[in-house]
């Protein structure tokens, strides 16, 4: 390895780490600047006797310089995306599908359908409780700014509301297949306390993952009134006639407007229309589910992510 290449400073390695994964997704970018920041700092605590450019040139050969360190995570984020899309089912050679039917039938089989549908209804829970924290932090610790606990509880608010936009990212992963950070933005532990409260409020990302939470309020009541008035209407659409058949033996009968269902004159005919209806209204509402899925975790990505 030539040496004479590698940078001198830690700040100078993660400027090139992050020049040599340019174009890459930034949840990857913010992981490989983490672990490379925490590797080589801890590196230099333990060797205090020694430089920076003295330590990167003593874990070169371990850690990598930082072009190999971006080809590493590179070649990692691949195995990590084929891992987040969903199996595809491999096409026998003897049958062709029109491709329409893939298209609007697929969102049955897509296992993030049902991820964004379960986030759906969850948001209206988180939401509130993200909202609630994100005032309540921000009222207590600049109201107490006056008084010497204010700095060291804005200080402990805006770490806590890190690692918890750390959770709120795995969950969008995990259900809604958007690549999030495993890791927060790195900061070093040895800095002086006002300096860190300096970058912390200096730092973009602070302020917008304010706003994510804020936003989830409205966003949460949006997404649970549309997962659970679109799910509930088709389902008992289509489960209205046998839930009429079943009624006539308890005394009680479904009507569709002013008709009847169990009225075999007027509304036999009503019965296959209004499962149909049903059933072309579930799969449109899954379609809206997952397209909600996808913006949200573009929005996530966007507003939770450090992007430099």
């Amino acid at each position: 390895m030539n040496t004479t290449s590698l940078p001198t400073s830690i700040p100078d390695y993660l400027e090139h780490l992050r020049r040599s994964l340019t174009g890459a997704d930034p949840a990857m970018i913010q992981d490989a600047l983490y672990d490379a920041e925490e590797y080589l700092r801890s590196e230099l605590a333990e060797n205090p006797g020694k430089s920076e450019a003295e330590v990167i040139a003593a874990v070169a050969s371990s850690y990598g310089a930082p072009d190999e360190v971006a080809d590493i995570y590179r070649d990692t984020e691949v195995k990590v995306q084929q891992a987040l899309r969903p199996p595809s089912p491999q096409p026998r050679a003897n049958i062709t599908k029109p491709s329409w039917l893939r298209s609007v039938f697929g969102v049955f089989t897509d296992p993030y359908t049902y991820g964004a549908l379960f986030y759906m209804l969850l948001s209206l829970a988180t939401g509130i409780f993200y909202f609630t924290w994100t005032v309540t932090g921000i009222s207590l610790s600049f109201g107490l700014m006056v008084l010497i606990i204010g700095l060291p509880l804005l200080l402990l608010f805006i770490g806590a509301t890190r690692i918890l936009s750390l959770v709120e990212g795995r969950i969008v992963e995990v259900m809604l297949g958007e690549r999030m950070p495993r890791r927060t933005v790195y900061h070093d532990r040895a800095m002086p306390l006002l300096d860190r409260i300096k970058e912390m409020l200096l730092d973009p990302r602070t302020w917008s993952t304010f706003l994510y939470f804020l936003l989830m309020l409205p966003l949460g009541i949006v997404y649970f009134t549309i997962a659970m008035t679109g799910m509930t209407t088709a389902l008992a659409l289509m489960a209205s006639p046998l839930a009429d058949w079943f009624g006539d033996f308890n005394g009680y009968h479904v009507w569709i407007g002013d008709v009847l269902l169990s009225d075999s004159v007027s509304a036999m005919w009503l019965w296959p229309l209004v499962v149909l209806f049903g059933a072309i209204l579930l799969v449109l509402t899954l379609h809206v589910v997952r397209l909600i899925g996808r913006v949200h975790g573009r929005i996530a990505k966007h507003l939770l992510v450090q992007v430099d």
